[in-house]
């Protein structure tokens, strides 16, 4: 993988598009996004404030660049803590772009803030989501609590950004974990040290896929992901 557009930020729609190869609906999606999300920060806390005028790099770019680690054949990807829809929400907007191949995807995102739930519904019913082919559910619930909400069965992909140091999340992803599910975690500079820190308490396969909005950062995809026993 390598950055979209090259080494230059991607500072509005136009950047976007142009690193991410994707069509007008897409960018007008993330614009209604974009505007949904200045909005509503005025009355519910979605977004550190001083990242409000670089959401296209440090927000819509940091998380659609999971879209591209898609397994083949992809059906379902649950989004855990997914707060104002990052990555999950956008990557369901990436996955739903009209020019991409691919069978129905449904996106499960968990977000136990009922404001949070609320804005991510408003920004599905205005961008068209809810008519698109990828399906996006909201489970305004614990994450602890996900697998009594309905049917999660055969889940291939689960992601964070933000949420928690990489040992907590792998034990919040083990209940949905099959053989052929992967974790995509989005992490900072501390991935590796993370990696190790978590092997204590798990077995599992990693690769660290640097980030391309972050030259620091590192995509964290884990694969294989069992409980350690004791020796």
């Amino acid at each position: 993988m390598t950055r979209p557009g090259g080494p230059d930020r991607i500072e509005g729609p136009g950047p976007f598009a142009a690193g991410f190869g994707v069509s007008r609906e897409t960018i007008e999606r993330l614009e209604t996004y974009a505007d949904l999300l200045k909005q509503w920060q005025r009355g519910v806390n979605l977004v550190a404030p001083s990242t409000l005028a670089v959401v296209w790099e440090r927000h819509f770019a940091d998380s659609a660049q999971l879209a591209a680690l898609a397994p083949a054949g992809l059906r379902v990807w649950v989004d855990l803590g997914s707060g104002a829809g990052f990555p999950g929400l956008v990557v369901a907007i990436m996955l739903a772009d009209p020019a991409r191949a691919g069978n129905a995807v449904r996106m499960v995102l968990v977000e136990s803030d009922n404001r949070k739930a609320a804005f991510l519904r408003e920004v599905v019913r205005r961008t068209g989501l809810d008519a698109a082919r990828v399906a996006v559910d909201i489970l305004s619930a614990r994450i602890e609590n996900i697998t009594t909400q309905g049917s999660l069965e055969s889940v291939d992909v689960v992601s964070a950004r933000a949420l928690a140091p990489l040992d907590r999340l792998l034990a919040l992803s083990a209940p949905l974990f099959g053989a052929q599910t992967m974790g995509v975690y989005l992490k900072g500079r501390e991935a590796e040290r993370e990696v190790e820190a978590a092997r204590k308490r798990w077995s599992f396969s990693a690769d660290l896929v640097p980030s391309l909005t972050d030259p620091d950062g590192r995509i964290v995809v884990v694969r294989a992901l069992r409980a350690r026993t004791e020796d």
